[in-house]
């Protein structure tokens, strides 16, 4: 089944912000290593969050320098992330993540 870049894209956005706010991957390394994608892909990702109105923000670590820390999700927007992790198999199963 084809899927289009439009939902790819959509679904891409939502499940890293799910990975951010479940506390799974906050930070661009680990949303590289849970889901396979590249470095600039994760991090354009995360620039994309704003397009669907999550606020996603980088807090770093106090005391640390160099963006150490991790992102937080402080606002979903119009996003139901309970619908999220309903649909979490299938989200992962369209993107071809593990």
């Amino acid at each position: 089944m084809d899927v289009s870049k439009t939902k790819t894209s959509f679904y891409r956005r939502l499940y890293v912000a799910w990975l951010i706010d479940s506390g799974t991957a906050c930070s661009v390394p680990a949303i590289t290593e849970a889901t396979g994608m590249p470095r600039r892909t994760a991090q354009d990702t995360l620039l994309a969050l704003a397009d669907l109105d999550i606020i996603c923000e980088f807090e770093q670590r106090e005391g640390e320098r160099n963006h150490i820390g991790q992102y937080l999700i402080r606002d979903w927007g119009a996003i139901d992330k309970a619908w999220i992790g309903r649909n979490l198999s299938a989200i992962k199963a369209t993107l071809g993540y593990p």
